[in-house]
């Protein structure tokens, strides 16, 4: 690769930061265009800081896709919190995304009061615009405004694409001058085997979002390329009791069966090799105040 100097290539990282489900994930795949980070109904669903890189003319954009910021109850919670302002303090721009028609709440409130402290470029993403009038949408943005110094504001619908060109342009822009920080063909530095458990819980959440708490993880245990360029793929979903491994497996193993068929499709396409996936659940109590759990999901363990 030429150096800096002579082709003007920047580099750097954006924060996304909002609230649960105010729309990073599905921002982060359309500006990435491709999926690097799970997209569920159910809140809280991101829990470690899941990259995402796109490329823009010379700048390569690497997106921090922080989890919702919420008032943790739980240590899970506490740990997730952390990781997103965390992740906000050591980025070169953040981007604060909003739910439109959610408005300026309690959790918008929340993140608002500690935007000041964070000593970074921020810009405001107003996601959902196609569901709100204009006059109300304007009048949001000038309140914003006023409560922080943004130093841009956008307008887009994240699941339309509606406005992404414009904020990818304007992101690119205000990278440092560097190097490039990842392989022209990297799209994501989330090991393929954490993004192929990520998948597995997505389609967990998506088929049982109503019966199923947040107390699941996946584990991919084995990663085997096979001699025909397919892989063979092991997973363990955890679950804190016996009542929620029974929900998980459906009778006769057909909830299973589904999940597993759908995530196995997902994760064949980000492999690009066909994937033979077989699915364990398994029951281990307590897990969310497992210390290992939370290094293998790159999250600080909070004590106390």
């Amino acid at each position: 690769m030429a150096s800096p100097e002579e082709t003007n290539t920047k580099a750097g990282f954006v924060a996304l930061i909002g609230a649960p489900n105010a729309g990073k994930s599905t921002l982060l795949n359309s500006l990435v265009g491709s999926k690097v980070s799970i997209v569920s109904r159910k809140v809280q669903t991101t829990r470690a800081l899941v990259r995402g890189i796109a490329i823009e003319g010379k700048a390569q954009i690497v997106f921090v896709d922080t989890p919702g910021i919420f008032k943790p109850k739980r240590r899970l919670d506490r740990a997730m919190v952390t990781s997103a302002w965390g992740g906000a303090a050591d980025a070169d721009v953040v981007a604060l995304l909003l739910d439109v028609r959610k408005g300026i709440d309690e959790e918008a409130e929340a993140i608002l009061e500690k935007m000041p402290e964070l000593k970074r470029p921020k810009i405001l993403i107003l996601n959902k615009i196609d569901l709100i009038e204009r006059s109300k949408l304007l009048e949001m943005a000038a309140t914003l405004n006023e409560k922080v110094p943004f130093a841009h504001t956008f307008m887009i619908s994240a699941l339309k694409g509606d406005g992404l060109e414009a904020l990818k342009r304007h992101l690119a822009e205000m990278m440092p001058e560097g190097p490039w920080l990842y392989p022209e063909d990297q799209i994501s530095d989330a090991p393929l085997r954490m993004l192929a458990a990520e998948i597995t819980r997505e389609k967990i959440y998506e088929r049982l979002h109503e019966e199923l708490p947040y107390q699941s993880t996946v584990e991919t245990d084995q990663w085997q390329p096979r001699p025909d360029g397919s892989i063979r793929i092991e997973q363990t979903v955890f679950v804190e009791r016996d009542s929620q491994r029974k929900i998980v497996l459906g009778k006769g193993g057909q909830t299973i069966k589904a999940i597993g068929q759908a995530a196995r499709k997902e994760i064949a396409e980000i492999a690009e090799a066909p994937v033979h996936l077989f699915l364990f659940v398994k029951v281990r109590e307590n897990w969310s105040d497992d210390p290992e759990r939370y290094r293998e999901m790159g999250l600080e363990f909070p004590r106390g």
